[in-house]
C-alpha cells in the first residue's frame, strides 16, 4: 500500500487538497474528472467510481440477458 501525504490548502474561498501526479495516474483521472469521497470504517476513500455503479451494472446485465432476443430484434 502506498501512502501519500497531502496538505489542505486554500482554493479561492474554499479549502482543498492537491493530489500528486502518482495518485492521479493510479486513479486514472485528470483535470475536470469527478472524484467521490466515500466514508468507510477507516475514515474516507477517494475514488473515481460511483459507489452504486457496480449494482447498476449487475441490474443492467440481468435485463439485457432476460430480454436478449427483444434487444436483438430492436437492433435490426
Amino acid at each position: 500500500m502506498i501512502m501519500l501525504k497531502v496538505k489542505v490548502t486554500s482554493v479561492g474561498n474554499s479549502m482543498g487538497i492537491l493530489l500528486p501526479k502518482e495518485a492521479l495516474n493510479k486513479l486514472k483521472v485528470g483535470k475536470g474528472d469527478t472524484l467521490y469521497l466515500v466514508e468507510n470504517e477507516e475514515g474516507f476513500t477517494i475514488t473515481p467510481y460511483q459507489q452504486d455503479f457496480e449494482k447498476q451494472m449487475e441490474a443492467a446485465e440481468k435485463v439485457l440477458k432476460k430480454y436478449r432476443n427483444a434487444f436483438h430484434e430492436l437492433a435490426k
